[in-house]
């Protein structure tokens, strides 16, 4: 088995601990299982999962966010003797499949269409995590004691 080495990555991102082990994780885990999915990009902050789960019911499915991570999962009851099947292929098995979605991503609507579950989730980010200018003060001007908010209230009084 490879070990992947995420050493490198660690000299210039700070606080990104999480990463590796969710790296590590992915790498371990098999692709492909039971229901198919797929993963759409709509745009730079809006996404959607779609999962074909042909034969459930709204009543059959669970949809989960925990820790930021999103489990799906489906549990049909049991079907009595009384049916005789000379050929099953239509699964009829529960499943769970578990999403790690990077902070600041929430569950916005869930669906249940034509035997697709949609999934819609957006990215927001605080603005605290949004890009902003830093001033630069020259060697003479006096250094702001405080929060920014404090010291932006400060200039803008000035």
């Amino acid at each position: 088995m490879t070990t992947l080495d995420f050493s490198p990555l660690f000299r210039s991102m700070i606080g990104f601990d999480r990463l590796a082990a969710s790296l590590e994780n992915a790498y371990r885990t098999e692709a492909g299982g039971y229901p198919p999915y797929n993963v759409e990009l709509q745009d730079d902050n809006r996404y959607c999962i779609t999962m074909a789960v042909a034969g459930f019911s709204n009543d059959d499915l669970t949809i989960e966010l925990k820790e930021n991570i999103l489990t799906v999962g489906g549990e049909r009851a049991e079907e009595n003797g009384e049916r005789r099947f000379l050929y099953r292929g239509i699964a009829n098995r529960s499943f769970e499949r578990k999403f790690q979605l990077a902070d600041y991503v929430r569950v916005i609507d869930a669906r249940l269409q034509d035997g697709l579950l949609h999934i819609d989730l957006i990215r927001e980010m605080p603005e605290a995590m949004k890009p902003r200018k830093i001033a630069i003060r020259t060697a003479n001007e006096e250094r702001v004691v405080g929060s920014l908010n404090d010291a932006n209230q400060q200039r803008a009084a000035a």
